[in-house]
C-alpha cells in the first residue's frame, strides 16, 4: 500500500485558485484547522468553499479567499452565528452564495457522493429556499404522480479536506467522538480527499482507540494524510480535546474590529507551520 502521508502545505500545493473546496465537521466541531491556516498563508484565492460551515468558512471570507460559499448553516455551536462571516454577507462582500437547509445540504453531498447529478425531495417547496436560489430547479417525477420536486443538484468538490481523530498512513481515518458529522459522505465526494488525524497509527492499532464502526473513512477515498496533534483547534475533536472557548471569544470579538482582526490573523492564523501554531498555543497554556 503506499504512504500517503503529507504536510499541511504540501497539501495546499495541490490546490488552485479557483477550486471548489468542501470542509468537513460540523460548525466549530472537528474542523480541518490546521489546513485551514495553510490555506491563509497560501496564494489561492476565488475559492467555492461547501461546508457545514464554522470558523472555517469565517476565517476564509474574511481574509477574501473565498468568493463563493455553500452552506447548510455558519456557526460557532456556542455562538450561534459566525461573525465574521455574519459581518461579510451584511456587508455584501461576498460574491455568491447557496444557502440551503441542513437536510438539502445533505442530498447535495449525497448526490455528489453517489455520482448523480441531484437528489429530489420535497423539501424546500414554496419557502425561501427557493426564491432565494433562482438557481434551484424542480423535476417532475416520471411516474404516476407527476409529482413536482426540488432538484438538489450534487456538489461538485476539486478537493475536500477533513479532520479525524485517527489515521493510518494508507489513508484509512477513525472518528472517536460522538458523530461523523457526514464526512464519509465528503470523503466519497471529493475529487480528491486530504484528511488531518490527531495521530497516524498502525492500521493494526485502530481496534484498539474504538470499535469497528468508527472506522468510516476507507483509503480508497483518501489521496493524503497529514499528521496534525491540535489540528482541529480551536473547535472540538473529542475525547481528544474539547473546545476551546476562550480561544474562539477571542477569535470572534476581533469581527468587530478590522485592527484587531488583522493582530489576530497575524498572530495565530498566519504563522509559518503547524508546529509553530502548537508551540504558540503551549506558551499560552494550552495542551
Amino acid at each position: 500500500m503506499p504512504d500517503k502521508r503529507m504536510t499541511e502545505d504540501e497539501v495546499i500545493a495541490e490546490l488552485e485558485s479557483g477550486m471548489t473546496i468542501g470542509i468537513g465537521g460540523w460548525g466549530s466541531r472537528r474542523k480541518p484547522m490546521s489546513l485551514v491556516r495553510a490555506i491563509l498563508r497560501s496564494d489561492l484565492t476565488d475559492l467555492h468553499v461547501v461546508s457545514y460551515g464554522g470558523p472555517d468558512v469565517g476565517i476564509l471570507t474574511a481574509a477574501g479567499k473565498a468568493s463563493k460559499v455553500t452552506y447548510g448553516f455558519v456557526s460557532l455551536d456556542s455562538i450561534p452565528l459566525e461573525p465574521h462571516f455574519r459581518a461579510a454577507r451584511q456587508a455584501g462582500s461576498l460574491d455568491d452564495f447557496m444557502e440551503l437547509d441542513e437536510g438539502a445540504f445533505y442530498l447535495g453531498l449525497m448526490a455528489a457522493a453517489h455520482r448523480v447529478p441531484f437528489y429530489p425531495t420535497r423539501a424546500g417547496l414554496g419557502t425561501a429556499m427557493l426564491s432565494e436560489n433562482p438557481s434551484l430547479k424542480t423535476v417532475r417525477s416520471p411516474y404516476d404522480d407527476g409529482e413536482e420536486l426540488v432538484a438538489i443538484p450534487a456538489f461538485e468538490m476539486d478537493a475536500v479536506l477533513l479532520h479525524m481523530n485517527r489515521a493510518d498512513a494508507k489513508g484509512n481515518g477513525q472518528f472517536l467522538g460522538p458523530d461523523l458529522y457526514f464526512d464519509d459522505l465528503f470523503a466519497m465526494a471529493g475529487a480528491k480527499t486530504y484528511m488531518s488525524a490527531e495521530q497516524i497509527i498502525p492500521t493494526d492499532d485502530f481496534l484498539k482507540e474504538g470499535p469497528v464502526h468508527t472506522l468510516r473513512i476507507p483509503r480508497i477515498h483518501v489521496d493524503g494524510v497529514v499528521e496534525a496533534p491540535m489540528g482541529a483547534h480551536f473547535t472540538e475533536c473529542p475525547p481528544d480535546y474539547g473546545r476551546d472557548e476562550a480561544f474562539q471569544k477571542e477569535y470572534a470579538a476581533t469581527a468587530k474590529d478590522p485592527d484587531a482582526w488583522a493582530q489576530f490573523r497575524a498572530d495565530w492564523l498566519e504563522l509559518e507551520s503547524h508546529e509553530a501554531y502548537r508551540a504558540k498555543l503551549e506558551e499560552r497554556g494550552n495542551s
